[in-house]
């Protein structure tokens, strides 16, 4: 049996015991555990999903997974898909302090409110804390004022629509922040986060049960853009009074 084999069978068997699957790092220092006369296995491990495609899955970036674990990884997000929908708060319980966050923690706004509902009466959506950057007098350099919006999502079960209205906010928005919980799995998250780097949005992870202590997280920094200015003074002068006082 050739080095190469040996390590894709023992890789196998070590995640055929992990449902949940095995990240590039720990599956290295269990095969270093179990054959440490081998010195080959990082070059290996990379295509393992290539060299046993029909044991081992991919499903994010440096994830590992055995093949069988497959639907019972379908299984355990509609469980813990159901299960959030169970336990959840209002997504209005978190926007308050989301909008705090971005004031005091991020340091991205010098106000923010929470806003959410059907504030700006578009189908496009309306979303759930905004803020604004403004210089201040004592800043030797002045800047114009930006604006920063957030779609928080309670329902793990709903990223793909908490996605699409997060990037329109960029319509009328610098800077957008996409909120969602520390529940979904990994590769959601993983998914998630390659797509905010791609379309400059920001990503935040929080404890959705607990609108007391959210935790939020950052995860990825929303890049800076220029809005449609159209849109921005049309949707900021229904908030004007709020935000620019």
């Amino acid at each position: 049996m050739t080095q190469k084999e040996r390590i894709c069978d023992k890789a196998v068997e070590l995640l055929a015991c992990e449902p949940r699957g095995l990240r590039f790092s720990e599956l290295m220092v269990r095969l270093k555990a179990e054959l440490p006369d081998v010195k080959s296995a990082r070059r290996i491990i990379p295509y393992l999903h290539l060299f046993r495609p029909e044991a081992v899955n991919k499903p994010a970036r440096g994830l590992f997974r055995h093949a069988k674990f497959t639907e019972i990884e379908v299984e355990s997000d509609i469980k813990l898909a159901e299960s959030a929908m169970c336990k959840k708060k209002g997504e209005d319980h978190f926007y308050n302090s989301f909008a705090a966050y971005l004031v005091d923690e991020l340091e991205e706004c010098t106000k923010a409110i929470a806003l959410g509902g059907n504030c700006f009466k578009d189908k496009w959506g309306t979303p759930d804390a905004i803020g604004v950057l403004r210089a201040r007098q004592s800043d030797i350099l002045q800047f114009p004022a930006e604006i920063v919006s957030a779609e928080i999502k309670t329902d793990a079960n709903a990223l793909i629509t908490a996605f699409g209205q997060a990037c329109s906010y960029r319509l009328f928005s610098h800077k957008v922040y996409l909120v969602i919980p520390n529940s979904v799995t990994e590769s959601d998250l993983a998914r998630l986060d390659a797509l905010c780097r791609v379309f400059g949005l920001g990503l935040i992870l929080f404890d959705a049960e607990n609108p007391q202590e959210p935790d939020y997280q950052i995860r990825v920094r929303a890049t800076k853009h220029e809005p449609d200015m159209f849109y921005a003074n049309r949707n900021l002068k229904v908030v004007e009074d709020k935000l620019f006082e």
